[in-house]
C-alpha cells in the first residue's frame, strides 16, 4: 500500500539566472536574457524575476505572469539524445528553475506550489521564439522544441522570498479544473478540438488573458460548427 501513495520527490535542481546581452541575430543586434547560468546558495525571488535575473523584451517576455520559467531536468536526457553533438548543462533552454518531479503531465494551470519561502503558481507553457535558436545556433530547434511538447511552464509569484538549489517543492494547492500544460500544448499543437477541455480553461482565474482570449474564440467558432452541424 505504501507503494501505491508513493510520490517522487520534487526540488529544485538549479537556479539559473542571466542579464540581458547583445548578440548578432542576422547582422542585427538583439538584446536577449537567455544565456543563463547556475548560481550557487540562496537568492530572493521577487514578483518579477530571480535577484540577478532581467528579461530583455518585457513584450514577449517577463511580466506578473511569466516572472520565471521552469522547466524539468527529465527532459534533458532526451534533448542530450536529439543532438548529441551539444553540451548542454542546467539553463541551457533558458530556464530559471531546473526542476525534477515536475511535467507538463502532472502540472496544472492554476496549479501552486511552495518553494523554498515563495509561493509561485503555474500559469502557461513556454512557446520558444527566435532566440532560442539563436543560442543553440541551428534554426531547426524551435519547431522542434515546440512539437516535442516538452514546453515547461512560467511562473507567477503569489509570495515573494528566499529559494536555492535543492529546495523541496510542494504543491499547496491544485487547481480544481484539472487543465493540464500538457493538455494546452496539444491545443497549440494541433488546435481546439474539445470544447469541454476549453470549458474548463476557461474558468481557470490563474489563465492569462491572451490565452482567455484565444480559446474563447476557439470555443465559440467549435459550438458554432457543431449548430451549423444539427442544423
Amino acid at each position: 500500500m505504501e507503494r501505491e501513495n508513493y510520490k517522487p520527490a520534487m526540488k529544485l535542481l538549479s537556479l539559473n539566472v542571466a542579464r540581458p546581452r547583445l548578440i548578432l541575430i542576422k547582422d542585427q543586434p538583439v538584446s536577449t536574457g537567455i544565456f543563463k547560468q547556475p548560481v550557487e546558495g540562496p537568492v530572493m525571488l521577487g514578483r518579477l524575476n530571480l535577484d540577478g535575473d532581467r528579461q530583455a523584451d518585457l513584450r514577449v517576455h517577463g511580466g506578473p505572469n511569466k516572472a520565471v520559467y521552469a522547466y524539468p531536468s527529465e527532459h534533458y536526457p532526451y534533448w542530450c539524445g536529439e543532438l548529441p553533438e551539444m553540451d548542454l548543462p542546467y539553463g541551457m533552454f533558458g530556464e530559471n528553475f531546473t526542476t525534477e518531479g515536475l511535467n507538463e503531465e502532472n502540472t496544472h494551470i492554476g496549479d501552486q506550489f511552495r518553494m523554498g519561502e515563495a509561493l509561485v503558481m503555474v500559469t502557461q507553457p513556454r512557446e520558444p521564439c527566435f532566440k532560442l535558436a539563436a543560442k543553440f545556433q541551428r534554426d531547426d530547434i524551435v519547431k522542434r522544441f515546440f512539437l516535442s511538447g516538452r514546453s515547461g511552464f512560467y511562473l507567477a509569484v503569489v509570495q515573494e522570498g528566499i529559494v536555492q538549489a535543492g529546495d523541496t517543492v510542494e504543491r499547496i494547492h491544485e487547481d480544481p479544473n484539472r487543465v493540464r500544460v500538457a493538455d494546452i500544448n496539444q491545443v497549440n499543437i494541433h488546435g481546439a478540438n474539445d470544447p469541454e477541455l476549453l470549458r474548463r480553461a476557461l474558468r481557470i482565474e490563474a489563465l492569462p488573458d491572451g490565452y482567455r482570449n484565444y480559446f474563447l474564440q476557439e470555443l465559440q467558432s467549435l459550438e458554432s460548427g457543431s449548430t451549423i452541424e444539427r442544423a
